[in-house]
């Protein structure tokens, strides 16, 4: 049975910081060093939680994971593979479904909170 000392408060919950950075090939512009602070994954390490921030830049993604955003701080201009945009400031909240191919584009420093569900894979 799980108790009020298994919940995770996220304002005062210590992640570690976890740098990381699009591999060389997906970067379109910009060094978009990145920092994942994962407060929470589930056991089967298909739910994960946490707070994630981004240097300008732009570079390619794919999508495997469905995630839900709130966008926190900076700009950021999401394009599709179609050639449409969506830009996102402050206080936005989205889905990404899995399986969505296109651009991240941070114009200013941003920072998200993150749910992300990852179906397992056949």
């Amino acid at each position: 049975m799980k108790t009020l000392n298994d919940w995770i408060l996220l304002s005062s919950h210590q992640a570690a910081p976890a740098p990381l950075i699009p591999a060389p090939e997906r970067i379109k512009a910009g060094n978009p060093a990145q920092t994942v602070w994962n407060h929470y994954s589930d056991p089967s390490q298909q739910f994960h939680v946490g707070f994630w921030a981004c240097e300008p830049g732009r570079w390619a993604i794919h999508y495997t994971e469905h995630e839900y955003c709130q966008l926190q701080e900076g700009d950021v201009v999401i394009h599709d593979s179609q050639g449409g945009q969506l830009a996102l400031k402050p206080g936005d909240q989205f889905i990404i479904p899995a399986g969505f191919v296109g651009q991240w584009e941070t114009l200013t420093p941003c920072r998200k909170l993150y749910v992300i569900f990852e179906p397992a894979t056949a």
